[in-house]
């Protein structure tokens, strides 16, 4: 005969209560955290750089779970506690991160929402192209252009390979913009581009092959980083770095070095923000109606009337059209 059952031996046997202290909005100071500054990523692993009375180091350390996910990209200055000895093994901590002075974005495709911050607090765009093998993209430069025009980074076009071919094609098509540029000779005088990166913090961008990595192996001895070669069916590059990272320069400032892309998706831009780059068209554009793009298409644009006028140059509205459709080409 089975034993009687007593209604208390639900109770009895119950699950235990989780007995956790009452979660809380108040957060640790950490006030004893040091500052470091993001270099590269790899695998949810982070390498700083700390600079202190104790020298210059650097130190692995992952993310606090209160910061999320792709909270913290290269180019971040950060607040870290923990083992910041940087010795073999160690591993610290990333409280916080420090607020952003600019970040510059983009999206896989022009209908993608999901922003991708290649770095933060660049404050120069160097867009490095090849005039020849591989081809030039003006498409992807224009694009470069958009984004560095959005976040108020200060563009620079550096062409190599210019023993190919003629700089000057490409060059005449961003003349009109006051784009400026700088030609970087393979196995040449490098010092003209060390003049635009000193004391600044630049990141090179540009599709596969064009040589950033020859570049920032020239400009700091000791680099290291990896370069690759043009297919010549293809006439494409292969890709050699794999993710962003930061490099001192011997003669002050800062070099980012990405890996090559293929497309810069223009999602996160608006449109009607880009006139305010170019501070002599956008003080043209007082009297235009309301709503207007400053597009080819629109039929009372100022700007067609100021070139009529001639109170401002035709080349120079027509590349900044060409740079506006480049992104609203996507939208239509």
């Amino acid at each position: 005969m089975s034993p009687s059952y007593d209604i208390e031996d639900d109770q009895r046997y119950q699950r235990p209560r989780r007995r956790t202290r009452p979660r809380t909005k108040d957060r640790p100071a950490h006030d004893d955290a040091a500052e470091g500054l993001v270099t590269t990523i790899d695998r949810g692993r982070y390498t700083l750089r700390l600079a202190d009375c104790d020298g210059v180091r650097t130190v692995l350390a992952m993310t606090a779970r209160a910061l999320g996910r792709k909270a913290v990209v290269v180019g971040d200055r950060v607040r870290v506690v923990g083992d910041v000895s940087g010795a073999g093994g160690s591993l610290a901590r990333i409280v916080e991160v420090v607020p952003r002075v600019s970040a510059l974005r983009r999206t896989a495709d022009d209908d993608d929402p999901v922003e991708r911050i290649i770095v933060a607090n660049a404050d120069q765009l160097v867009i490095v192209t090849a005039v020849a093998n591989p081809e030039p993209r003006p498409r992807l430069i224009d694009r470069a252009l958009v984004a560095a025009y959005d976040e108020g980074l200060d563009p620079l076009l550096c062409l190599t390979k210019v023993d190919l071919a003629d700089p000057e094609t490409l060059l005449s098509t961003y003349r009109p913009l006051g784009v400026p540029f700088v030609v970087a000779p393979r196995g040449g005088d490098l010092d003209p581009l060390r003049e635009w990166l000193r004391d600044r913090v630049s990141v090179f961008v540009g599709h596969s092959g064009v040589g950033k990595s020859t570049l920032v192996n020239a400009l700091i001895p000791g680099a290291g980083r990896a370069t690759g070669h043009v297919n010549e069916v293809t006439g494409r590059g292969r890709h050699t770095s794999t993710s962003a990272y930061v490099l001192e320069l011997p003669s002050g400032g800062w070099v980012v070095d990405t890996p090559g892309i293929r497309s810069f998706g223009l999602a996160h831009v608006d449109p009607r923000h880009l006139i305010g780059a170019f501070e002599d068209l956008d003080a043209l554009t007082v009297e235009c109606p309301r709503g207007c793009t400053h597009a080819t298409s629109e039929p009372e644009c100022a700007l067609d009337e100021a070139i009529a006028d001639s109170h401002i140059e035709p080349e120079r509205v027509e590349s900044f059209r060409r740079l506006l459709d480049s992104r609203e080409s996507s939208e239509r």
